[in-house]
C-alpha cells in the first residue's frame, strides 16, 4: 500500500497546531495531571529569576489555579507523576520509558560505553547503594559513602569526587532507583520498585515505539520525522518506522506539507481536528513550544536564544527572557525578575517583534499582573515600552 498524498496546510494552521498541541490555546487544561499526560513530559530546571521553569510551564497553561504543593503531592504522595532525568513524567506512561531504562546504557559508544565500563568496574559500589535503600528506605545523596573502586572521570563538569552522585544518576537512568522526594534542594532516593508499577506487563512488540511516537507527535502537533520518537537515551526504539506506518494506517499520524516551507511533515489527527481559540501567554525560555529553536524560527519567524551563559555586556535581550505568545504568533519578549526585597515583579525590558500588533499590550499586561499575583508580588514595575505598545 503506497503512502497517502500529504495534506497541504497553511503556515498559520501549522502554527496553530503547534500552539494547540502544547495546551497554550483556549480553553485552558483543567489539571496538572492533564498537562503532563498530554505533553508527555515537562522539563525541569532550577534557574529561578521568577520561578522554576517547570512551575512556569504549568502556570502558562493553568494560570493561578496551579499550586506547587499540588504538584509535589502528585509526585511524592499520589505517585501519579514521577521525576526522571530532569523531566516530570506521568506514571500512566511508565511502560513507554521502562524499556529505555531496561536497555540503558545500550550498546553504543561514547558516554554509553563509558557507563558500561563504570558499572563493570564498580559492582560492589552498586550493590552497596541498592542494599542501603533496600534495608533503610529513602535516603538523601549525602547518606551514601563513596565506595567506588574506580572513580567517575570523563573530563567533564561532573568529575572531581562526584562518584556517589554519578552512581545514583546511572542507577536512576537504569530505572533501579528513583527520586522519592526532596529535602530542600537535595534529592532523596529509593528503590524504583517501591514507587513505579514494575509489576505491570511489559508492552508487546512494537507497542513501545507506537506509544512513544503517538505521545510525542501529539505534544508537538506538527513535526518533521526526525524530531519525534526519541527516547531519553537519545535513540529511536526498535521498530519505530513500522510503528509510524501503523499510526498512519490508523489515521493518528497524517502526512502534511506546509505552504511556503520545504519538505514533508507529520501532524497528529487529534490536534488537526481541534478548533483553535488563541490566548496571550508568557512562556518560560525552556517551554517546549520554543525549545526547538530552528522550528520556532521556521514556523513563527521568531529567532530565540538562551542568554544565560552569555556575558552580561553581550546579551541582546536578557538573562532569562520570556517569549510572548499572542494567539498563534510570538509577538515579543520580556525580561522579568521577582525582586523579593521590594516584593515586585520587576520587568527589566520589553521587546516587540517588528510586526507585533499594537492591540496586544493590554492582554500582555494582564498576564504580567496574573504572574505577579501568582508569585505573591505586590505589583508590576515596568520599563519604557516599545513604541508600538506605548
Amino acid at each position: 500500500m503506497s503512502p497517502a498524498e500529504p495534506h497541504s496546510i497553511s503556515l498559520q494552521r501549522a502554527r496553530r497546531l503547534a500552539v494547540s498541541a502544547q495546551l497554550l490555546s483556549a480553553p485552558r487544561p483543567r489539571s496538572i495531571l492533564e498537562v503532563v499526560e498530554q505533553l508527555g513530559s515537562v522539563q525541569m530546571d532550577p534557574t529561578r529569576t521568577v520561578a522554576r521553569t517547570e512551575h512556569l510551564v504549568f502556570w502558562s497553561r493553568l494560570g493561578r489555579r496551579f499550586r506547587i504543593g499540588e504538584l509535589e503531592q502528585l509526585l511524592w504522595q499520589d505517585r501519579s507523576l514521577f521525576e526522571y532525568r530532569a523531566f516530570i513524567l506521568p506514571t500512566s506512561q511508565f511502560a513507554i520509558h521502562r524499556e529505555t531504562m531496561r536497555r540503558y546504557p545500550g550498546t553504543g559508544g561514547g558516554r554509553h560505553a563509558y557507563v558500561r565500563r563504570y558499572l563493570r568496574e564498580n559492582p560492589r559500589f552498586r550493590r552497596y547503594v541498592l542494599q542501603r535503600l533496600r534495608d533503610e528506605g529513602p535516603l538523601p545523596t549525602r547518606a551514601f559513602e563513596d565506595r567506588s573502586a574506580v572513580g567517575w572521570q570523563t573530563g567533564g563538569w561532573n568529575d572531581d569526587g562526584r562518584n556517589t552522585s554519578m552512581m545514583l544518576e546511572v542507577l536512576w537512568a537504569k530505572g533501579e532507583v528513583m527520586i522519592a522526594g526532596r529535602a530542600g534542594q537535595e534529592r532523596v532516593w529509593d528503590l524504583a520498585t517501591r514507587s513505579l508499577p514494575f509489576d505491570e506487563p511489559r508492552p508487546g512488540a512494537g507497542e513501545e515505539a507506537r506509544s512513544l511516537l503517538d505521545v510525542q507527535l501529539r505534544a508537538l502537533g506538527i513535526s518533521r520525522v526526525n524530531r519525534f520518537g526519541w527516547t531519553f537515551a537519545g535513540e529511536r526504539p526498535p521498530g519505530w518506522e513500522r510503528a509510524l506506518a501503523r499510526l498512519e494506517r490508523e489515521g493518528r499520524a497524517v502526512r502534511v506539507t506546509v505552504d511556503g516551507l520545504p519538505g514533508e511533515r507529520w501532524a497528529h489527527r487529534e490536534v488537526l481536528d481541534r478548533p483553535f481559540r488563541g490566548r496571550t501567554v508568557l512562556l518560560s525560555p525552556f517551554d517546549r513550544l520554543i525549545h526547538d529553536r530552528a522550528r520556532a524560527e521556521e514556523l513563527f519567524g521568531f529567532l530565540f536564544r538562551l542568554e544565560i551563559y552569555v556575558p552580561k555586556a553581550k546579551r541582546e535581550y536578557g538573562y532569562f527572557v520570556f517569549p510572548i505568545l499572542h494567539g498563534d504568533r510570538l509577538v515579543g519578549r520580556l525580561d522579568p525578575v521577582h525582586d523579593r526585597a521590594a516584593n515586585v515583579l520587576l520587568v527589566q525590558a520589553v521587546f516587540a517583534e517588528e510586526d507585533a500588533p499594537p492591540d496586544a499590550w493590554p492582554a500582555i499586561r494582564k498576564q504580567l499582573d496574573e504572574l505577579a499575583a501568582w508569585v505573591g508580588a505586590d505589583g508590576v514595575e515596568l520599563p519604557s515600552l516599545p513604541p508600538v505598545w506605548r
